[in-house]
C-alpha cells in the first residue's frame, strides 16, 4: 500500500492508498514542530484501529505548501517504515505538466497536484477550485498544461478578519442561510448573508470571468472541505471531488514507481 501524506497550512491528511483506491485517511492539525516519534504514535494507533499493518506500507509519499514539515515527515517514513519517502514535484516524482506562468517554482504543491488529478479525472478544460485557508482558482488546459489562476482569502479567514476587527460582531458558524433572502433581520442573519452568499458571488464572478478569458467551456471541479457546502447553494460545479489532492499524489506516485 502507499501513504500519501497531504500537509496544507492547517491541516495534514494521511490516507492509505491500493493502487487509485483510498482505503482510509486521518486528518491531524498542521505543526511544523510535530516530531516524527509524535507522529508515529498518532499513526501507528490508527492504523491498529483500523486492522491496517504497518508492514503493508510499501512507499510514501510527501506533498506539503509547509516546507518545514519535511524532515519531521521523513524521519516517520525511514524510521518507522524502513522507506526513503517520494517528495512532491522533486526527482522521480517531478509533476511533469507544462507550468505555464510567469514564476514556475512558486506553484504551491496543493495545485500542482490538483492539476494532476484534475485532468487525469476528467475531460477538457477546467477550472479547479480548492476550499482550503485560501481558497484557489486554477485554471487547467485540454493538454493538462496549467495556465494560471486566483488566490482568494479562504471564508475563514475572511470571517476571522471581519469579527476580529469589529468591536460587537459576534462569532458564527459557516453554514447555509436558512433562506433565500438576502435581507438580514439581525446582526447574525446579516453577517451570515455577507459571508455565505457575498461567497457564492465572489466564486460565480470569477469563474464567469475565467471562463470567458479561456474562451473554450470549461468544466469546474470543486475540492475542499467547504465543496459540499457551496454545491448546495450553487449549480457552478460539474464535479465535487474531496479526495482531488490525495489522488494527485497517488497518481503522481504510480508514475514515479513504474519510471
Amino acid at each position: 500500500m502507499l501513504l500519501a501524506i497531504d500537509v496544507g497550512n492547517t491541516n495534514a491528511v494521511f490516507a492509505l492508498y491500493e493502487g487509485r483506491e483510498q482505503r482510509t485517511r486521518w486528518r491531524i492539525a498542521t505543526d511544523p514542530r510535530r516530531t516524527g516519534d509524535e507522529y508515529a504514535v498518532w499513526l501507528m494507533q490508527l492504523l491498529a484501529l483500523e486492522g491496517f499493518d504497518k508492514s503493508a506500507i510499501h512507499a510514501i509519499i510527501i506533498g506539503t505548501v509547509v516546507p518545514r514539515a519535511i524532515h519531521n515527515l521523513t524521519v516517520l517514513s525511514q524510521k518507522y517504515f524502513g522507506v526513503e519517502p517520494m517528495v512532491a514535484g522533486e526527482g522521480a516524482a517531478a509533476y511533469g505538466f507544462d507550468v505555464d506562468v510567469d514564476e514556475p517554482r512558486s506553484l504551491g504543491a496543493d495545485r500542482a497536484l490538483n492539476t494532476i488529478a484534475a485532468h487525469d479525472k476528467y475531460d477538457g478544460d477546467l477550472v479547479v477550485i480548492d476550499f482550503g485557508t485560501a481558497t484557489t482558482f486554477d485554471a487547467v488546459d485540454f493538454n493538462g498544461a496549467y495556465k494560471g489562476g486566483i488566490i482568494a482569502p479562504g471564508i475563514n479567514l475572511s470571517l476571522d478578519a471581519l469579527v476580529g476587527n469589529t468591536a460587537k460582531l459576534p462569532r458564527i458558524a459557516i453554514e447555509k442561510p436558512r433562506d433565500a433572502s438576502v435581507i438580514g433581520r439581525n446582526t447574525e442573519d446579516q453577517m451570515l448573508i455577507g459571508v455565505f452568499w457575498g461567497y457564492v458571488a465572489m466564486m460565480e464572478g470569477l469563474v464567469a470571468r475565467m471562463k470567458e478569458e479561456i474562451g473554450r467551456p470549461a468544466k469546474v471541479v470543486a475540492t475542499g472541505g467547504l465543496a459540499i457546502l457551496f454545491d448546495e447553494a450553487t449549480d457552478l460545479f460539474d464535479a465535487v471531488d474531496a479526495g482531488l489532492t490525495l489522488d494527485g499524489l497517488a497518481i503522481l506516485a504510480e508514475r514515479a514507481l513504474a519510471a
